[in-house]
């Protein structure tokens, strides 16, 4: 089943989204390599692609996992989460409608 994955950022995120960056994206590719990522990215904290120094209020994964408990688990194991950029991370089964 398919699985959203909705984190929101502490404040003043960005200098732990970047020292934990690298090893977030390797999981992502991961999910991805495996066909299993529908799709995934950061929420800019101000509208644009590139927010600058406003930086991000959070993040959405949507991802295929086996349960909704190895969603939490692999959730839990975020690297962000160690790094401390979440204050939130919530875990919801996914219907996928379109595309």
């Amino acid at each position: 089943m398919i699985y959203a994955i909705y984190s929101t950022d502490v404040e003043n995120s960005t200098p732990l989204r970047q020292q934990a960056r690298p090893e977030h994206l390797a999981r992502l590719e991961q999910l991805r390599d495996e066909g299993r990522l529908v799709l995934a990215g950061p929420l800019p904290a101000v509208d644009s692609n590139d927010p600058g120094d406003a930086g991000f209020t959070g993040s959405l994964v949507v991802a295929e996992f086996e349960s909704l408990e190895a969603a939490q688990q692999w959730a839990d194991a975020d690297p962000y989460v160690a790094a401390g950029v979440y204050a939130e991370v919530t875990v919801k089964p996914f219907r996928r409608v379109l595309p």
